[in-house]
């Protein structure tokens, strides 16, 4: 008899609605003004987003309608499987049940569609021609560029220099859908030309990528900005993960008593966990949720809680998260889309809340963790995914430590097929565990706004 290992729905059964986690975090600060310190209203969003993506923003509703031309599209490749992770199991020689959510069934092979689809769709819908973003690893790069090609937009994405000369086949898939890949800080922008004067060797950052995208939106009416994490509305379009989830684990007469996500922005944790937090909130069972973030770059676990800016040159509004200080450029990281200051606000106030555990990683020992997974499982995680792998192990091996049974879920967020570079350096013992530099943060956190 074969044990089923894969939990599957069909496109009937996609989420009709996203699940909004502010409506149940009553004292959720609210972003601000960064010249006025004023709460932001849907108003002063309207300059680089969309009208519908600026209410979703600050909206308190429980739920958001998904229109039916973006489940049209979710219809593609959603929902994804749950799968139970039968293989890694006997490895470890646990009691403990092991699940993943496995996002690398999109299109571009990660989670990032799910917000790209949607953001496209309301742009095109406002009238807006060109989309401008930044991108790290190149995921979510490469997911608004298919979102481009569908709806007829135009994209430029401004790709972290650090990723952009380590992953060229990522610059190669933006370009196959029609988009523009630009290494950053670049020339194209103020932001940029400052930053090469500066630093012409820049390996580049998040927050400096965001800086030069939101500059070309804010300067170009036919242009908008669009985000792949830590806003609000983007970590709103991703709980179909989580929604999806729940619904299988019914399938499987299961639920999990742990759930792991990776963490950069917040988008893939949020959109795996903020369903079974919704749950909890509600009065359902209580679920331990594990936020696992890079060493190299901790912005939870060494951190400081405060409104900072969202981009390195400060054009964002001011969103209270835990941050390591916008000016902060972490170390090279094989997991370019964990490598940013600072955490989804949404994210940050469930970790103050205690409702999200932070735990930090090492490169080396995650790398470890994904080539167990891929001997064991048969899917190269994405790097950053690995992460949530490492952390899934660690819970697995003590509930074998404690002789209790446990169900562990973790969001496969991604697959590594664009990433075997890193995978070389690892196997051939190249690879090394970045340092983080505690008194550039120090540094950075000096240059916090005073709100």
């Amino acid at each position: 008899m074969i044990d089923r290992v894969q939990f599957s729905l069909s496109a009937a059964d996609i989420p009709r609605a996203w699940y909004n986690l502010a409506a149940d975090l009553p004292d959720l600060a609210p972003p601000r003004h960064p010249a006025s310190g004023r709460a932001i209203t849907s108003d002063d969003l309207l300059a680089i987003v969309p009208e519908e993506l600026a209410r979703q923003e600050l909206t308190l509703d429980r739920e958001v309608e998904i229109p039916e031309p973006v489940r049209q599209i979710y219809a593609r490749w959603r929902p994804s499987p749950l799968i139970r992770a039968r293989g890694l199991e006997r490895s470890l020689g646990t009691p403990a049940r092991i699940y993943y959510k496995y996002e690398g069934v999109s299109p571009t092979g990660s989670h990032k569609p799910n917000t790209a689809i949607a953001q496209a769709y309301y742009n095109k819908q406002a009238g807006i021609t060109k989309l401008a973003t930044e991108t790290g690893a190149g995921q979510w790069g490469s997911s608004l560029a298919l979102a481009g090609a569908l709806f007829g937009l135009d994209v430029s994405v401004y790709m972290v220099r650090l990723s952009f000369d380590q992953k060229p086949y990522r610059q190669m898939l933006m370009q196959t859908y029609g988009a523009r890949c630009v290494a950053s800080p670049s020339t194209e922008t103020e932001t940029g030309r400052a930053i090469l004067a500066r630093d012409p060797d820049s390996p580049g950052s998040l927050g400096i990528a965001a800086s030069e995208a939101v500059e070309i939106a804010a300067n170009d009416p036919a242009t908008n900005y669009a985000g792949g994490s830590v806003l609000n509305h983007v970590l709103l379009h991703q709980t179909v993960i989580g929604q999806e989830a729940i619904a299988q684990f019914a399938m499987a007469d299961d639920y999990p008593d742990v759930v792991v996500g990776c963490a950069g922005g917040g988008s893939n944790l949020g959109g795996l966990a903020f369903p079974f937090l919704g749950a909890q909130l509600s009065g359902g069972r209580s679920v331990h949720v594990i936020a696992a973030e890079p060493a190299s770059c901790p912005s939870m676990t060494q951190g400081t809680l405060a409104y900072d800016f969202g981009d390195t040159a400060g054009f964002t509004p001011l969103l209270r998260m835990y941050t390591l200080g916008h000016g902060f450029i972490p170390p090279p990281l094989h997991a370019g889309g964990l490598r940013y200051h600072g955490m989804a606000p949404l994210v940050s106030e469930a970790v103050a809340q205690g409702l999200i555990e932070p735990v930090a990683v090492a490169q080396t020992a995650c790398f470890a963790a994904g080539v167990r997974f891929a001997r064991t499982e048969g899917i190269v995680p994405a790097p950053e995914s690995t992460h949530a792998v490492e952390v899934a192990i660690r819970e697995a091996l003590r509930c074998r430590e404690e002789g209790v049974s446990r169900t562990i879920l973790f969001g496969l967020s991604g697959h590594g097929h664009f990433d075997l570079g890193a995978y070389e350096d690892y196997l051939s013992g190249t690879l090394r565990d970045g340092r983080f530099e505690a008194d550039k943060m120090t540094a950075a956190l000096a240059e916090l706004p005073d709100v």
